[in-house]
């Protein structure tokens, strides 16, 4: 159903490094490299993540209450991606836990442009 998210950064090449280099291990890759907006996924048929210069050329900045979310399959991997994360440049905006008992296990980050991400498990 989704076909791509994109966010907003003022680092192009920054961004690509941080989410290519953070969802390698789910077999994510950049698939489109263009000026001014990359697309990072899996393949063109599955959903994408993409980053860009905003097309006006206004600061990029995050909007209030939008976040992306990524499923790494377990809590091991809720962990993993938030370490990584952090490693790579994010701030921590909640260390992983257990949100809702026995349904909802997350952590959540900023990127350096502050778009917030959430890595979740379900179950």
């Amino acid at each position: 159903m989704i076909s791509y998210i994109t966010l907003g950064v003022s680092d192009l090449a920054a961004a690509k490094y941080f989410y290519s280099e953070l969802l390698a291990d789910q077999g994510a890759k950049v698939l489109i490299d263009m000026d001014r907006i990359s697309f990072i996924g899996k393949s063109m048929a599955a959903p994408m993540l993409a980053v860009c210069i905003p097309f006006n050329n206004a600061p990029a900045h995050p909007g209030n209450g939008n976040m992306v979310s990524f499923a790494p399959g377990s809590k091991q991997g809720v962990d993993a991606l938030y370490h990584k994360a952090i490693a790579l440049g994010a701030s921590c905006d909640g260390a992983p836990g257990q949100r809702i008992a026995d349904v909802f296990y997350g952590a959540y980050v900023k990127d350096v442009d502050g778009n917030k991400l959430c890595f979740n498990h379900f179950g």
